[in-house]
């Protein structure tokens, strides 16, 4: 009878993390940035159309205005950069850190984001100003290739062959994940507006 018993060890290589803070004083941050964003939607009520299905995506805010929210509240965003920078092992140079856009998006009852990635950028970023109690998940999925249409049927789940996960939002929220993930945000369900903003950076040589 052959032996089933083995000795084994997995390497789980290549992780694909998703980064979640809670941001000190967001509360306040809210309120500056909820003026903010709802000063734009006035001044443009049509907006862009991406990946936000019926909601209203901004056109980027003004980074060039220093003494504006949008600029202020990315830097109060650094550590929380600095530290994802830390736990992948990258050297963090701030002459070498660009961002290539910072925009704010509104979703009403029914409203979500498609399944999409950010190109040519290395880590992207959701902060959720307002989340209402089931206003929707952040969704991510898996990467692979071979996941989206030859995974093989699944016995029991695990880590090796997760193809989605899902996070709970909840205001203050900011998530940090590299911009090659395949992400979307679940239909805002509540009867209130549910706003994020998010980022992109990318890192020079």
């Amino acid at each position: 009878m052959p032996n089933t018993c083995f000795s084994n060890e997995t390497y789980e290589y290549f992780p694909h993390p998703v980064f979640h803070y809670k941001v000190e004083n967001y509360v306040k941050h809210n309120e500056d940035l909820s003026n903010y964003i709802y000063d734009l939607q006035n001044k443009d009520t049509i907006g862009l159309k991406k990946s936000n299905i019926n909601g209203w995506h901004s056109p980027d805010f003004d980074l060039k205005n220093k003494e504006g929210i949008a600029y202020k509240f990315l830097i109060t965003l650094q550590p929380y950069i600095i530290d994802v920078f830390k736990s992948y092992g990258w050297v963090y140079n701030p002459q070498k850190v660009f961002y290539s856009g910072m925009w704010a998006i509104i979703n009403k009852k029914g409203n979500f984001n498609t399944e999409h990635i950010h190109p040519n950028s290395n880590l992207s970023a959701a902060y959720y100003v307002k989340a209402p109690h089931n206003c929707g998940e952040f969704k991510v999925s898996n990467p692979h290739a071979i996941s989206k249409d030859k995974f093989p049927e699944r016995e029991s789940p695990t880590e090796l062959n997760r193809l989605i996960a899902k996070h709970k939002i909840e205001e203050g929220d900011l998530l940090i994940f590299p911009s090659y993930l395949p992400h979307s945000v679940l239909p805002n369900e509540s009867e209130e507006d549910r706003i994020v903003v998010s980022f992109n950076l990318w890192i020079g040589r």
